[in-house]
């Protein structure tokens, strides 16, 4: 007897698989660039990872089991509560390598404006199905712009510059996808360029000297160019294959600072060179391939844009971590999608591919 009723899908393991074994690879990296002259605390780093790599699996399958249209509901409340946290960090946020980024809840810390990337993208893909009607009118974009450039004001603030470039970026990539017209953007742009003159003298010293050394790329070599100096030595010293296993000189003997954070594509560089280079952008590839057919085969607004949202921002964190890594975009503290060390990374990518496995399984629901 034929029946009407649907067969709910199953797991895409494959996803999860891609998503799990990128975290594993990013413990085994913290660990093999760990250093022999590093201080002990450095060398236990890759525990951390580990500890927060398990609590992200278990996040992203566990988020499955929800309804995406239950997150539906909570896309305000979720952006209010995050846009509060950016509040209190700015009050009372812990400090750390020079900037005010994390908000302490007894011995836990995370960092709110990490999630609030993934905040961002679901309130924008709320919203816009709620106002699906209005989409040919320039003014549905107007309150956007503004829920987008609100939280980055804070995020500046701290200062966090690479975060706030991708709340932008985020935000960007989906105004453009929902139909804004390409001259109101050279227009933002236009009033943008005109108005940096006055943003640089904003900037810190540091964050002005990033972007001089990518103007300059020998200027102070053993100072603000030092990073970069060192990771191109690092990827290019990887040659083909690779130096091998905890064979990485450059991170081993301390030459590569960062090497498990912002720079950690250039450890694995090193200790597999192109070959594994290549691996990784591949399972990248697969990674982002599965999101962009979700939003293609999407059965309403809110689970393409949300689908769409989320490959973007982690296409955009791969392009420019990767860049500035091989000194082809300036440094900007992006970190590398389920690879940089850091548990507010972690879990907000991991919970970013559990969404992707959630419209995945109900998809055919609603």
């Amino acid at each position: 007897m034929l029946t009407s009723r649907r067969v709910l899908p199953a797991f895409d393991w494959r996803l999860i698989a891609a998503a799990a074994g990128l975290a594993a690879l990013s413990v085994l990296i913290i660990y093999s660039t760990s250093g022999m002259h590093a201080s002990l605390f450095r060398r236990s780093l890759y525990l951390k990872q580990a500890t927060w790599m398990v609590m992200g699996v278990f996040a992203m399958v566990l988020l499955c089991v929800v309804p995406y249209r239950t997150t539906w509901g909570l896309a305000y409340p979720l952006y209010a509560f995050l846009l509060g946290a950016l509040l209190l960090v700015a009050l009372i946020g812990r400090t750390g390598m020079g900037a005010q980024r994390w908000l302490s809840i007894g011995s836990f810390a995370f960092q709110p404006s990490e999630f609030m990337k993934l905040s961002l993208i679901i309130l924008l893909a709320r919203y816009f199905e709620d106002h699906k009607d209005e989409l040919h009118t320039p003014r549905i974009f107007i309150l956007p712009i503004i829920l987008t450039l609100v939280p980055m004001a804070f995020v500046l603030r701290q200062p966090d510059l690479g975060t706030a470039i991708m709340l932008l970026l985020i935000s960007t990539s989906i105004l453009v996808v929902m139909g804004l017209k390409i001259r109101y953007l050279v227009l933002l742009g236009a009033a943008g360029a005109a108005v940096a003159p006055v943003l640089w003298h904003f900037l810190h010293d540091y964050q002005k000297n990033r972007v001089l050394v990518f103007i300059y790329p020998d200027m102070d070599p053993m100072g603000a160019g030092y990073h970069v100096a060192q990771s191109k030595i690092a990827v290019g010293s990887g040659g083909l294959i690779g130096k091998g296993w905890m064979a990485a000189t450059q991170s081993q003997l301390n030459f590569l600072p960062e090497n498990h954070t912002d720079f950690i594509f250039a450890g694995l560089a090193e200790q597999w060179g192109f070959i594994g280079s290549l691996g990784l952008l591949l399972v990248y590839a697969y990674l982002l391939s599965r999101g962009l057919r979700l939003a293609k085969d999407a059965h309403d607004l809110f689970t393409m844009v949300t689908s769409f949202g989320i490959v973007c921002m982690m296409a955009w964190q791969v392009v420019i971590n990767v860049g500035m890594v091989t000194g082809i975009m300036p440094v900007v503290g992006i970190p590398l999608p389920l690879l940089s060390y850091g548990g507010s990374s972690m879990l907000m990518n991991m919970l970013a591919v559990g969404f992707l496995l959630n419209i995945q399984k109900h998809r055919y629901l609603y």
